[in-house]
């Protein structure tokens, strides 16, 4: 009979994939030849959808997240405080799965003793029940054994083969079944792991006894004459204290100034924000440095090397420029350097303008932060002038608008001033045009100097904390007296817009005024001139004595002309016609023939007389001429460098090109003759041969000589 053959597999494909399944449930194909040479046919249910090879091998991904499906998205609740519905932005998507409650017992406590006990009983109860069956098997044990060799004996007898024997005990050994091996049971909850394993420090209780603090209880009634007695008592305490104050003599006054300088230098301690800002201070500086540091090498190392290749002409190369939000609508009207610190420099903020006026600010700027005042000190009139003391930098005086002087320290951090003038201390009736510090009087006390438009020029002295006022001279307009009643004669004040003080003659000093007049005074004279100069056709702007030469000074004016003159000469040796309104000039500190001035047309002009006597080396615009004007400008006493500010509240720095700065090869050089050797200045205007030989270029200020008795024949 022929062998039924095997059952063979055949593979369906069906979509995209192959499946397997039993000839029963298939269709046999091929059958009585190899399964190799059987062709496969393909079955696709008659729905299945036609996909190309891109389709096919497309991916589809699934991504798990944690958000719940079925949480609500839109829940709603009442706010209280909205008196509304407020949508719930934060859902809950916590889904718990398994939650069992379980209790834990510490070791330490006396319920974790008892239940360790029991546990020692129990434990100690099942080894002595194991001991026991242990001994009951050694007695079965050796009843077998024994048993076993009966029958060994009889199998003897019986010839009995021992393979059988041996095979029986492997059956009864088999069939025995084994008591399972006690497993110790582990702590879950007392599971700790190497790694993971750290010390607890051991916590301490501290208890300290104190006692409480005292209470009272208080009530009382206030009514309208209790309130008005407690205000008549604190003025009578206050009224005692000044008393006080006014009895304690000098030492005790002092003893209580370094208490309080004590009590606040503690309290500046004990401040957090005190102790940081040094360190922000120079922070701040750093990242200024970092942000400005291609001015600031340009400050340092750069060189014009153009100068070489221009004839005896020089340039103004900018650098930082000084601005803040505060004083956007206010002009610069004053400017000046701090006499110690060289990087650092004032700046007096207000109005030309008498029909704006507004507040005024005073900010000192440090070139090694451009970016923002070191100090603000703010004032309710505006600054038109400032100066700063030689021996004590710290204190700045300054003159407002509405003719008060004022007096700031800075080291004192609040922004009120120090001293200050008022209607009943003299103050002026007029603006202040300029202020100037002088020389300690005869008691050693502070003292300086201030003129402007009412015609007087007082002398102010700090004594203690008030200022004390001398009126020095009063300027009279000449050729302006009135016949009134009486026969009275009416004299005409002069208004004084600047002046200055003679270098090494303390007594003399210059002033210029509204009417472009410049007077010579003296200050031992009140009534009387020494001299009188016809100096301009407009109102004097700036008048300033030579650092080197005693008898030369210089003005400037809005007739668009600077004038050098020699004191003992009426007329100018020197006259520059600049095209335009003259704010301001100032010699330079490192050379005798070199000055600088400011025009409103936002030029800045820069003479050498010992290169060229008739006209600027160096005449630069520096800001836009669209209604901005330069009103000031101050070289720096040790950098070759300038400062300009205009009536936008702008200070632009400027540094001189090496043109601008030249410095004489030998001592021949440093002479310079003011004159043409024909006895004719530069405008043409003949005088009296006179050579001025201007002293040696030496490091500024010059050194001081003996003043010359006070001429009386004034």
């Amino acid at each position: 009979m022929p062998q039924k053959q095997p059952p063979r597999r055949q593979s369906i494909s069906v979509g995209r994939g192959t499946r397997k399944r039993d000839e029963d449930s298939g269709t046999e194909v091929g059958e009585g030849t190899d399964e190799w040479a059987q062709s496969k046919a393909t079955v696709r249910p008659p729905d299945q959808l036609e996909l190309t090879d891109a389709e096919l091998k497309e991916e589809f991904t699934r991504i798990l997240t944690a958000n719940n499906p079925h949480a609500p998205q839109n829940i709603v609740r009442y706010s209280f405080k909205e008196g509304t519905y407020k949508l719930i932005g934060v859902v809950n998507q916590l889904a718990v799965h398994f939650s069992q409650v379980g209790n834990l017992i510490p070791k330490d406590s006396d319920e974790g003793r008892r239940q360790h006990y029991r546990d020692e009983l129990a434990a100690s109860s099942q080894e002595s029940t194991k001991v026991v069956i242990s001994e009951t098997e050694i007695l079965e044990e050796e009843e077998e054994l024994k048993e076993a060799e009966a029958e060994t004996e009889a199998g003897s007898q019986t010839d009995m083969p021992v393979a059988e024997v041996a095979e029986k005990v492997t059956e009864e050994e088999l069939m025995t079944p084994k008591q399972p091996k006690e497993r110790k049971l582990t702590n879950k909850f007392n599971f700790s792991e190497r790694a993971s394993q750290t010390l607890n420090n051991p916590l301490r209780d501290r208890e300290c006894q104190m006692e409480p603090p005292p209470r009272t209880n208080f009530s009382a009634t206030a009514n309208q004459w209790e309130i008005y007695d407690a205000y008549v008592e604190e003025l009578e305490k206050q009224e005692k204290t000044k008393e006080k104050e006014k009895a304690k003599t000098p030492v005790a006054k002092k003893m209580g100034k370094m208490a309080m300088r004590k009590m606040t230098s503690m309290e500046s301690q004990s401040d957090d924000i005190t102790k940081v800002t040094q360190a922000a201070k120079i922070v701040e500086r750093m990242v200024n440095q970092n942000t400005y540091d291609d001015v600031a090498q340009d400050f340092k190392y750069y060189e014009d090397a153009a100068d070489e290749y221009r004839d005896q002409e020089g340039t103004l190369l900018p650098l930082w420029k000084f601005q803040n939000d505060k004083a956007k609508r206010l002009a610069v009207t004053a400017l000046c350097w701090n006499p110690k610190y060289n990087d650092l420099f004032a700046v007096g903020h207000g109005s030309y303008d008498f029909m704006k006026q507004s507040q005024g600010l005073l900010l000192l700027y440090s070139m090694k932060n451009p970016s923002f005042p070191e100090y603000i000190f703010s004032s309710e009139s505006g600054i038109m002038c400032l100066d700063m003391h030689v021996d004590h930098p710290y204190l700045v005086v300054v003159g407002h608008y509405d003719g008060n002087v004022a007096i700031y320290n800075l080291k004192k951090p609040h922004s009120q001033p120090s001293f200050r003038s008022s209607a009943k201390s003299g103050k002026h009736s007029d603006p202040v045009w300029q202020v100037r510090w002088q020389k300690d009087d005869m008691d050693n006390n502070l003292n300086f100097f201030s003129v402007s438009s009412d015609g007087r020029i007082v002398s102010w002295t700090l004594l203690k904390s008030e200022l004390v006022h001398t009126d020095v001279i009063k300027l009279k307009a000449e050729g302006s007296t009135m016949d009134g009643l009486d026969g009275l004669q009416l004299h005409t004040m002069g208004c004084g817009t600047a002046f200055d003080f003679h270098k090494e003659i303390d007594y003399m000093f210059l002033v210029g005024t509204e009417e472009g007049k410049i007077y010579k005074c003296s200050k031992s004279y009140s009534s009387k001139f020494l001299d009188t100069y016809d100096a301009h056709n407009m109102a004097v702007d700036a008048v300033s004595w030579s650092p080197y030469h005693t008898k030369v000074f210089m003005s400037c004016s809005s007739d668009w002309t600077v004038k050098i003159w020699d004191h003992t000469i009426k007329t100018p040796m020197f006259i520059y016609d600049l095209n335009s309104a003259v704010g301001d000039v100032a010699w330079a500190p490192y050379s005798s023939t070199v000055f600088a001035a400011v025009t409103t047309n936002g030029k800045t002009h820069v003479f050498d007389l010992s290169i060229n006597k008739y006209e600027a080396i160096c005449s630069q615009p520096v800001v836009t001429k669209k209604k901005n004007k330069i009103t000031h400008v101050q070289f720096n006493p040790i950098h070759p460098i300038i400062i300009v500010g205009d009536d936008r509240g702008h200070v632009i720095c400027l540094k001189l090109s090496p043109n601008l700065r030249k410095m004489p090869k030998d001592s021949a050089a440093s002479r310079t003759d003011w004159t043409s050797s024909c006895g004719t200045c530069c405008t043409g205007t003949p005088h009296s041969p006179t050579t001025l030989t201007l002293a040696s270029r030496e490091p500024y200020p010059p050194k001081k000589q003996k003043a010359p008795a006070p001429d009386t024949s004034a």
